[in-house]
């Protein structure tokens, strides 16, 4: 497979062209890309917005998908396309979405798909609407911890006096707390999304620093849990 342009890059994997309408995602740490193939094909045969993938191109650290066209929703809230409304109510209808997907292994009636990355700058806004990318964190377990975190991902741009996104994020989390409402348990699911986060080695120290002043800020909007 000929390997072209890279067109993109996140903190555990970097995008290239390799023809065709189709990208390729390659892990530059240690992760099975295989695992995130089968996830996001459930999510898929359920109607889920993912992009399309190709089993028989991908490997263990590699996975060939359709490549998309579009802003993610990031750019586009930053760029004025969008306001904090719209895109707070396409978060918390994408959240909603896929927790109504059963679990593919688990056993446990409640358990459903999460995401545990569902923010802005992996949502392309694509000419057919609204597609979830980059499902490396994927897992199964209760949608209250997939809620949390988006909103405490969120909630960290939001107190980050460095960032240019803290205006935006504000705003962004004010509606996304009153869109998913109950689901936005800000008890112990807030707990463990905090606890997940500060474990992640992904992130700087500076963001691990935010954690409890964002968590606080999540707590003021969702009010009593």
């Amino acid at each position: 497979m000929e390997v072209g342009e890279l067109v993109g890059a996140g903190r555990s994997a970097d995008v290239y062209a390799i023809g065709d309408g189709r990208v390729l995602r390659r892990y530059r740490v240690d992760a099975d890309a295989r695992r995130e193939l089968e996830i996001m094909a459930h999510v898929a045969a359920h109607g889920f917005p993912v992009p399309e993938v190709f089993p028989g191109e991908s490997t263990a650290t590699d996975l060939v998908m359709a490549r998309l066209s579009g802003p993610t929703m990031l750019h586009a809230l930053l760029a004025g396309r969008i306001g904090a409304e719209e895109t707070g109510r396409t978060l918390a209808a994408l959240l909603r979405r896929l927790h109504r997907i059963p679990a593919r292994l688990s056993r446990e009636p409640s358990d459903r798909i999460l995401h545990l990355d569902l923010h802005p700058d992996n949502v392309m806004l694509t000419p057919d609407g609204p597609v979830v990318i980059d499902w490396c964190n994927a897992r199964e377990g209760r949608p209250a911890l997939d809620c949390a975190l988006s909103a405490l991902i969120i909630a960290q741009a939001a107190v980050d006096g460095e960032s240019e996104l803290a205006q935006a994020a504000r705003a962004l989390l004010a509606v996304l707390a009153r869109e998913l409402d109950e689901d936005l348990d800000a008890g112990g699911p807030l707990d463990d999304a905090k606890a997940r986060r500060a474990a992640d080695r992904g992130l700087t120290a500076h963001e691990v620093s935010l954690l409890d002043e964002a968590v606080a800020l999540i707590r003021r909007l969702a009010g009593p849990s």
